[in-house]
């Protein structure tokens, strides 16, 4: 395992995420523990809950709700489809 001190790793940290996901053993001292660096998957069926605590019924309800919001506002005549430049109307080009 190549062992990096926090400062020499926040040097070339770009290098050194790279040869950890390419199965190179790192570690970084953190006092005296020395912290891996290693690649993890991610799945998106569950980031919602893992980040925000979001169960799929939480986000299904919130996703019925917006739409009925928008179905509302587009019966009022206050919601319409946007067809400009985004970008040039505030100035961005």
């Amino acid at each position: 395992m190549k062992t990096l001190t926090v400062t020499d790793a926040r040097r070339n940290l770009t290098h050194w995420l790279k040869q950890a996901s390419e199965g190179q053993d790192i570690g970084i001292l953190c006092g005296d523990k020395v912290v891996a660096l290693r690649p993890v998957e991610v799945f998106s069926e569950d980031y919602a809950l893992v980040e925000y605590g979001v169960t799929d019924a939480d986000l299904t309800r919130f996703a019925d709700k917006i739409d009925n919001e928008v179905t509302e506002e587009k019966k009022r005549g206050r919601l319409r489809r946007y067809s400009g430049n985004l970008l040039k109307d505030i100035g961005r080009t």
